[in-house]
């Protein structure tokens, strides 16, 4: 089986091909701008030198968010357009989910993971999950001073991970919340994308085509009367 994943959800873009059990090629490179003149020439890197053909692949992976808006259209209009022209189906991804996948389990013996992301806001885009990856709840946009709320219930100890970890582990200090900043994996990779996309995905299922997932409406907002000048 072969599965090429893509990701230009956050901070960075990375792109993976993953080949009957393990990645064999693979390109991450941190930015905040700029994954749309980069992602299709990762693309291309990395099929040539798998000597791959699109056509050839079985399925693609992509993140649908949360994440920056334009971002996100960038990995979704990319791995829909491959999906159609290659006629190959394509599989979506959270990015909390991806980062969550991403930690070792010696890294999360017990207790919960939250997922912290930066929006590039004044809030946060965070999700958690049990320490064997499931999700507790849906992903959210929140304000930092309201996580120690929202944690309410959740099994310790909490540890944080995520570009918005350390944001995050303040917000909890001041007030008064136990948890565990962890460092090395701040935003989605496309090789562990590619890695959970084959465990997750069978052939014999359905795939319907992946939609963003928006935690906020989008900052343009269409002009009033249509965009006609007041008389």
């Amino acid at each position: 089986m072969q599965i090429l994943a893509m990701d230009t959800a956050t901070s960075a873009c990375s792109v993976a091909l993953w080949q009957d059990g393990a990645i064999t090629h693979h390109r991450f490179v941190a930015m905040v701008r700029g994954q749309a003149e980069a992602l299709a020439p990762m693309i291309a890197d990395v099929l040539d030198e798998a000597d791959v053909s699109a056509h050839a692949l079985d399925l693609l992976a992509v993140t649908v968010g949360p994440g920056a808006f334009t971002g996100l259209r960038i990995g979704l209009a990319t791995a829909r357009a491959m999906s159609l022209a290659a006629d190959v189906p394509c599989l979506g991804l959270t990015t909390t989910e991806v980062i969550a996948h991403a930690m070792d389990d010696a890294s999360l013996p017990d207790g919960s993971l939250l997922v912290a992301l930066d929006s590039k806001r004044s809030d946060i885009y965070v999700q958690t999950f049990s320490c064997d990856r499931l999700a507790l709840r849906d992903a959210q946009a929140i304000e930092p001073a309201t996580l120690g709320p929202w944690l309410k219930g959740t099994p310790g100890p909490i540890r944080i991970i995520g570009d918005a970890a350390g944001l995050a582990h303040s917000a909890l200090q001041e007030t008064g919340v136990s948890a565990i900043q962890l460092e090395g994996v701040d935003v989605p990779d496309a090789a562990v994308m590619a890695a959970l996309a084959a465990k997750r995905w069978s052939p014999k299922d359905p795939t319907p085509a992946p939609t963003p997932l928006y935690l906020r409406p989008a900052d343009a907002k269409l002009p009033r009367n249509g965009g006609r000048l007041r008389p």
